[in-house]
This record gives structure tokens, sequence and C-alpha cells, in this order.
């Protein structure tokens, strides 16, 4: 695909855009996204529309087209204020169900319907109904990071932000906890309760191991090390910090330390980055490649055709919502 043409009356329009994200995106490739900047905020306008970007989204998307821009929890709790009628959902199709549910009269895209989970990929409304059978009385959690199916069949959603609250306020000794293995175990190691997990793992999380936290701090002396709670219970117990994206943007913007690294997709980093330009920031670049199906164009070509349209059968979509209900209310 070639590159719009260099247009300087097109780069003096953006410039302000640019500002924004200048420390992260060099100046030579910013004519490769201005004209779909431009184009979008235009489209926005004409399409009432607004769009809601994960933190793992590019700069370009997250910093100069995104009205709404956080965590999964975040996304799920501001999705509910939208005025706007229609919803473009800058991240994984998982995230567009959830919008969908807590604005089921509003129209709610997803510019690439390729844009996956591996979590979510990896159970079944089959699987959680047999594993209540197994334990029946059981309370399930499902993560937000999973289907509207499999949502419906579960009795509370949880985010890795509130992940361990929602467990604690069941007041039960023993839990169901799924997809994501990793979450669970170390939700019970800081609980002390019992939870059943099941075998699904991130695929950007899972590839980070002890070993490569340890020669990061030997590379970068005094760095901080901030690990997402999707990582092995060995990883997180190597960083001096576990929590959602949200929690390590506050912990960044709190602490402030000298030199930091983010344990969780790429993108993050260069986000967290444009905030904080005094933090010198490490980068094991694992990038999501459900998240990076998202582009500009994308974007644009969803807000110009109104493609592609979340749609949840309604037998799904109402105890799907009463669980994201659930947990929002807690």
């Amino acid at each position: 695909m070639s590159l719009p043409a260099f247009s300087p009356d097109l780069m003096t329009r953006t410039a302000p855009l640019y500002d924004r994200v200048k420390s992260v995106i060099p100046v030579i490739e910013w004519p490769a996204f201005a004209d779909d900047v431009e184009a979008i905020l235009r489209l926005k306008r004409e399409r009432d529309a607004v769009i809601l970007a994960h933190n793992y989204q590019t700069p370009e998307i997250f910093h100069c087209v995104a009205d709404i821009v956080g965590d999964s929890l975040a996304l799920a709790r501001q999705a509910m204020t939208v005025e706007a009628q229609t919803i473009v959902l800058a991240g994984v199709h998982f995230m567009a169900e959830t919008a969908k549910l807590l604005n089921p009269s509003k129209r709610v895209l997803i510019p690439d319907l390729r844009a996956g989970c591996s979590l979510a990929e990896s159970i079944t409304a089959a699987d959680v109904r047999l594993l209540r059978q197994r334990y029946p009385g059981v309370p399930i959690v499902t993560y937000v990071n999973t289907s509207a199916a499999v949502k419906a069949e579960s009795d509370i959603c949880c985010t890795s932000g509130n992940a361990r609250k929602i467990v604690e306020s069941l007041g039960a000794p023993r839990v169901i906890m799924l997809p994501d293995e990793y979450l669970a175990q170390n939700v019970s190691r800081d609980t002390g309760i019992e939870i059943i997990t099941w075998a699904g793992h991130c695929e950007v999380h899972e590839r980070f191991s002890p070993k490569d936290i340890r020669q990061l701090r030997a590379g970068h002396p005094g760095l901080v090390v901030l690990a997402h709670p999707e990582c092995a219970p060995e990883v997180v117990a190597e960083a001096d910090f576990a929590g959602s994206t949200a929690a390590m943007i506050d912990y960044v913007g709190t602490h402030r330390p000298a030199r930091v690294v983010l344990v969780t997709e790429c993108s993050m980093s260069d986000n967290v980055a444009v905030q904080h330009p005094e933090v010198e920031f490490v980068r094991p670049c694992n990038l999501c490649p459900h998240m990076k199906r998202i582009s500009l164009a994308k974007i644009r070509r969803s807000l110009e055709t109104l493609t592609h349209e979340v749609t949840i059968n309604a037998a799904i979509a109402a105890p799907a919502r009463r669980a994201v209900e659930r947990m929002l209310a807690v």
C-alpha cells in the first residue's frame, strides 16, 4: 500500500496532534498517519461516534484519535457513559462485545474481526457448564477476556485490576476462576482463597520468564520492574510491583522511577512514555498480534463503512450483561 502524498498543509493542520506523540513517533513517519488521523476526526463528527482504545494500542491511535482510553475495566465503566450513537472499539473482540453488552441500543464496531484473544479462545461456554456440573455450588468468576457466551455462564466477571476484590467479595472458601491460570494463581496467593483454575494463558505475558527479569536488572542498574498479573507467579515474584495496566500507569505517575520496565505488551511503554518523558523506559518488546490488527486505516474504514458491527444473541446477552454489571457494582 502506497503512503499518502506529502502535504505541507496537512502537516500544519495536524501539527498539534503530532506534538503529543513526537517523543515516540519519528517525524519522518508522521506523514503516513496524518491523513488517516484527520479523516477519522472528521468521520467521528459525521457519524456521531467515539473511539474507545485499550492501553495496548499504538500511540497514533491512543493519543491522537481515541476519546476514551484505559484498561479493560476502565473501558467497561466508561462505555456506559457514552452519549454518541456509535462506538468504535480499538482493541480486541471481547472488548467490543462488552461495550455492546453495556450499550445494547448503540452501534458497536470493531475495525478487524480477526482481532481476537488467546485467553478468550481458550475456553467455551460448554467448558464452563461442565465445570459447574463438576463443582456444584462453587461460584464462577470469569475474566472479561472471554466471549459473551462464556460470560453468560458465569456468576460474575472480573478484570486484572479488580480480580482480588471480586474474589474476596464472594465470601466463599473456594472459587472457580476462568480462564487465565496465572491470574488465578496470583489472586489465590494474595487472598489465601482456594481457586480452581483453567489452563488458559495470554500469549504475550506467558512469554516472560524470571530469567528475563533478572537479565533486565543486570543490564539496567536501578531498574524498577512492574509486571502484569497475567504473568506467571514466578515472574510476578521477581517484580517490584504487579498490577493491571491502569495500576502500572498510576505507579509510574506516583513514584516517578528513574528507570522502569513494564512487563506487559510493548505499546504500553510508548503510551506511558508520552506522559512521562522524564522516565527512562526499558522496552522488552512482546507484541500482541491481535491488538496490532487494529490500525488507523482500519478505524477509518470502519467509520466510513460502519463495519464490522458487533451483535450478540439476546439469550446470551442478558445473563452476560448481568455478570458484567455485578462486577461493576462491586
